[in-house]
């Protein structure tokens, strides 16, 4: 591996090499680095040379062209070892351990030796679980508190590294399932980062991830779920996806070439991230509104354009039926796109009563016919404002100013 590329290097012959044509065919794209991955390819222990000549052949054209081979020689190491000791080491298919253990990525993300750190951190926290799914529900609730890793939109990028996101202590959707499943990878849990590049109701893209026990089940970063896998705030949103409609799809990343390229609208150019659509799997999972009904979505701000705040919201129906629901908005820390959702009559008027500290404020809105509308209730005094979509703020008829007041004290 202390080969350096030179004008004079030559490929082994091919009585002299252990790997495929299929792996020379990469070998013929990797220019000058070449003359690393050759020597690597020659140093892999026997056990480890399918999981190298995988990587190889399936790793896109900028990867071969500039990827450190200590960094793939490490990488491969950690994540047989990482296999060899995991409890379900049986259970999991070679192929499913090639393509979700066994990478060093899972989208465009810096490429960096992420595996040593997230084992020393992930192997104690998953030490008494017994099954893949298990010990990704425990590092989703106990990885991003020990790391100090919050969702903030003011991170550096959305595709963060493991590495980059730990230092800044912060990420969005993308860069939290990044860190999650690569997490899941260093403990031997098949995982993979998925996503649409924008929900069917038009409120933007989001990433989340899934693992494989025994088939692939889902969960968002940082989201944990005390209820268990296969669920989270995006299930309605994700139902609504059309998988014949590449912008309101389903995807799964992949590092075996799949001719599918993973659509990323933060960096739209890149096309080299293989995906599979995975749309099917989430759309049978669609609990729509009952007969008749929209959705309402609640979110409470501090202050006019201000900052998402979490707060008591009670909802009540006027008129005969009176029927009342109750929920907490979502703060800062939550997915943009995490609204608090109720189930509707379009046409009916509804009372919207928020409650934080000794603040309470308190609106009418009349619910429309469109499938979801938005609600946003500053808590101080200012006209309150609904919209259709994300897209454009639209007065909703019928609603009137939201009145907060300061409650007395007891």
């Amino acid at each position: 591996m202390a080969l350096l590329a030179s004008a004079s290097f030559l490929p082994l012959a091919a009585a002299d090499r252990w790997w495929p044509d299929s792996v020379e065919t990469a070998l013929a794209q990797a220019g000058t680095n070449r003359a690393r991955l050759e020597p690597l390819l020659l140093a892999t222990p026997p056990a480890q040379r399918p999981g190298m000549a995988f990587l190889i052949e399936n790793m896109p054209e900028p990867d071969l062209a500039t990827i450190d081979a200590g960094l793939l020689a490490t990488n491969t190491a950690l994540a047989y070892e990482a296999m060899a000791s995991a409890p379900w080491a049986k259970q999991i298919p070679t192929d499913v351990f090639l393509n979700d253990i066994l990478p060093y990525a899972c989208a465009n993300e810096t490429r960096d030796l992420w595996r040593p750190k997230l084992r020393e951190l992930s192997l104690p926290l998953i030490q008494d679980c017994k099954t893949p799914g298990e010990a990704a529900r425990r590092l989703n609730e106990r990885l991003f508190p020990l790391v100090n890793v919050k969702y903030n939109t003011k991170r550096r990028r959305p595709d963060q590294s493991p590495l980059e996101t730990m230092e800044s202590g912060m990420a969005t959707c993308t860069g939290l399932s990044v860190l999650l499943a690569d997490a899941c990878r260093a403990v031997g849990v098949p995982a993979r980062i998925v996503g649409t590049p924008l929900w069917a109701n038009m409120r933007g893209n989001h990433t989340w991830v899934e693992i494989w026990d025994g088939d692939w089940h889902f969960l968002g970063a940082a989201e944990p779920d005390p209820a268990g896998l296969d669920r989270g705030w995006f299930v309605h949103d994700a139902s609504q996806a059309k998988r014949d409609e590449p912008r309101h799809a389903i995807y799964a990343t992949s590092f075996r070439k799949t001719g599918l390229p993973f659509p990323m609208v933060w960096a739209r150019n890149i096309r080299w991230v293989p995906a599979v659509n995975v749309t099917d799997r989430y759309t049978p999972k669609a609990t729509p509104p009952k007969d008749g009904k929209t959705r309402l979505l609640v979110k409470v701000l501090d202050r006019p354009a201000g900052r998402r705040v979490k707060a008591d919201v009670h909802l009540i129906e006027t008129g005969s039926t009176a029927s009342t629901w109750f929920g907490t908005s979502r703060e800062e820390t939550a997915d943009m796109n995490d609204i608090l959702p109720f189930e509707v009559t379009p046409g009916n008027d509804y009372v919207v009563t928020v409650r934080s500290g000794w603040t309470e404020t308190q609106t009418r809105v009349q619910a429309t016919a469109a499938p979801e509308q938005v609600v946003i209730v500053p808590l101080l005094s200012i006209p309150q404002i609904t919209h259709a979509s994300q897209a454009c703020y639209l007065p909703v008829a019928g609603a009137r100013p939201a009145m907060g007041r300061l409650l007395p004290r007891p």
